[in-house]
């Protein structure tokens, strides 16, 4: 079992319990999905590049990623329905905490000029969304073999009915967010 599992098992789920003052271990929010995506804008010129973030964002997740494709065709952009334009994955049980821990304890502290993560970009229904501009944070990127660096976002589902509980799962996960102004 991944040590974060084991952890919301044990500590935090009762802490929830608690906190939130919930009367069924069901209604404890927990984590259900974790989506990863990039967009490869210059990918609609380049299939490499499309292929070269499938590859790593595979090595990222420890899954294998899928090309994502246009919907529908935009002349403005020469954008043609079902032309190749990034690549998503989406994790879920043990991969997917698995992936959270190393988000969490390795990646986010590597982000330069790092000050906390937004508390204010959940979408009103538990789930949150974070973007990172340079891909190369991740340990299992080898920066040596990086033609371009790619942006990525990352999109975090629990299953808590509103945002205040999301907030207090994450943090209960130890995720780093900005502290309150105290002015």
């Amino acid at each position: 079992m991944s040590r974060l599992l084991e952890e919301y098992n044990k500590n935090i789920c009762s802490q929830l319990m608690n906190k939130l003052s919930l009367k069924n271990i069901h209604e404890v929010p927990k984590l259900q999905k974790i989506i990863l995506n990039m967009g490869i804008g210059e990918g609609k010129d380049d299939a490499k590049l499309i292929d070269k973030a499938v590859s790593e964002l595979s090595l990222i997740s420890g899954q294998k990623a899928i090309k994502t494709k246009a919907k529908k065709a935009i002349s403005g952009f020469k954008i043609r329905e079902g032309m190749p334009l990034g690549a998503k994955v989406t994790l879920r049980n043990k991969i997917m905490y698995e992936f959270f821990d190393r988000l969490i304890n390795i990646a986010i502290p590597r982000i330069r000029d790092f000050r906390g993560l937004n508390p204010n970009s959940f979408d009103g229904n538990g789930n949150y969304s974070l973007g990172i501009k340079e891909h190369v944070i991740f340990p299992e990127i080898n920066f040596d073999k990086i033609d371009k660096v790619m942006g990525l976002d990352i999109t975090i589902c629990t299953s808590s009915k509103n945002n205040n509980q999301a907030l207090e799962l994450l943090k209960s996960f130890n995720m780093p967010f900005k502290l309150e102004n105290t002015n």
